[in-house]
């Protein structure tokens, strides 16, 4: 990637987007200090992301991976604990200070907020994918961070779940959580606030889904002629190249 300059703000969904190999995981590494950009730095709330400790940058960042693998031997309320640092001590992973009221109403907060807690018990062995899905989310939750950050959060789920993730991620923006995610299907994209669309490892557009889903940017990035039409309050893209 070369010449990114984008800016996510709390309280606001973001989707990245763009075609195949377009820079989008590389600039969510870049958010999260997994990776060191040649040129430049990232900033987190005013200041060069590198001056944080990990420690420091885990309670401020939550990172939700494609397709993370998580224990399927262990229960749902203690895969959602294992987003708190104490839910590893608790759990026998970690030592670390013991186990305390936060923590319990962090994991049940994110439970509740997710519609994981009436299933807690179970095994996540014993899941569907989309369910599986929204108790990775409420893990990533139970963090209670300021930003959390998406690779394909949506990715292998059926219309019906991938639209309840867009829901849960919209609710926890109301409450003020800066949410950054990478999406390929862009009439979901299209129900962020704000875009960011790469192209070859660069920005060539962002903005409001107005202004960045246009057929002359999405042609420009994709190669793909679209129409674009507005249906109620939301944004559909169209792609006009029949096989």
């Amino acid at each position: 990637m070369r010449g990114v300059s984008a800016a996510f703000a709390a309280g606001q969904l973001s989707a990245v987007i763009g075609p195949n190999g377009a820079g989008k995981s590389t600039l969510l590494r870049a958010l999260l200090g997994l990776s060191r950009p040649e040129r430049g730095e990232v900033q987190l709330l005013g200041r060069p992301l590198g001056t944080w400790s990990r420690a420091e940058r885990s309670r401020q960042l939550a990172y939700l991976a494609q397709g993370e693998a998580l224990p399927g031997d262990m229960t749902v309320r203690h895969v959602v604990a294992l987003g708190r640092g104490a839910g590893q001590w608790r759990f026998g992973l970690l030592p670390r200070d013991p186990w305390n009221e936060a923590d319990e109403a962090a994991v049940q907060g994110a439970l509740d907020r997710t519609d994981t807690a009436r299933f807690a018990g179970r095994r996540l062995a014993e899941l569907s994918g989309g369910e599986a899905q929204r108790v990775a989310l409420a893990r990533a939750l139970a963090a209670q961070p300021r930003f959390l950050l998406l690779d394909e959060p949506t990715n292998h789920l059926d219309l019906a779940y991938a639209l309840e993730v867009m829901r849960y991620l919209r609710c926890e923006v109301a409450g003020g959580l800066g949410v950054v995610a990478v999406l390929h299907d862009l009439n979901l994209a299209a129900r962020a606030d704000h875009l960011v669309l790469l192209a070859g490892g660069q920005v060539l557009v962002s903005g409001p889904p107005e202004t960045v889903l246009t057929p002359e940017h999405l042609q420009a990035a994709y190669g793909v002629r679209t129409r674009v039409v507005r249906d109620a309050d939301r944004l559909l893209v169209i792609p006009e190249d029949g096989l």
